[in-house]
């Protein structure tokens, strides 16, 4: 149970940060469009991942030495070209930010959410390398890694059908651009870091 909960805490509190992944997660959220597809997604991947890291796959970055830097450089691409799409939409305005506005259908949503996770180095390194390396300090690493998996599942699930909540706030056009402004601002931010290595 110790080593359940500290993977839970631990967990939970590496994917607490905001990055691109919720910044989308909550968005799906408040227009209320393909939230459970999207969180099982999220928690599934880190679910995997999680997995990888405890089992010891963490020592890929030693095996292949390109992996991490192709990671990176195609991460960093896509999140240019996801916050490039966020300001867009921002200076768009009005009924194109509206939940009921024109939007993505369940493959491109999946394809958009598989890019901020599977092409997220952070993604890579808080679940593989840092919960794998924690893992190891535990006595039942498998309990540390249900802990872990237990609080991707909540914090994706919270986070998607939470968002609603918020729709008040996100019933008036500014609240989307303020949005749409504050996503890309954390896209082109987490870019750069990547490129800056």
């Amino acid at each position: 149970m110790i080593s359940w909960l500290a993977g839970f805490g631990t967990g939970f509190s590496l994917i607490l940060a905001i990055g691109a992944q919720n910044a989308f997660v909550l968005k799906q959220g408040l227009m209320r469009r393909h939230v459970l597809a999207v969180v099982l997604f999220c928690a599934l991947s880190d679910s995997v991942l999680i997995a990888a890291g405890v089992s010891g796959m963490s020592g890929i970055a030693t095996a292949m030495p390109w992996f991490a830097d192709a990671m990176r450089w195609a991460g960093a691409a896509f999140l240019i070209w996801y916050g490039a799409r966020s300001f867009r939409a921002a200076l768009a305005g009005g009924g194109a930010l509206r939940p009921e506005g024109r939007q993505a259908g369940l493959a491109a949503t999946l394809a958009t959410i598989a890019a901020l996770t599977w092409l997220n180095p952070h993604v890579w390194l808080d679940t593989v390398v840092l919960l794998g390396a924690i893992s190891a300090q535990w006595p039942d690493k498998m309990a540390f890694a249900a802990g872990a998996i237990c609080a991707s599942f909540l914090f994706f699930f919270s986070l998607g059908y939470g968002a609603r909540l918020l729709t008040p706030v996100f019933a008036r056009p500014r609240a989307w651009q303020v949005l749409e402004i504050c996503v890309g601002c954390v896209m082109w931010a987490i870019a750069l870091a990547l490129i800056a290595g």
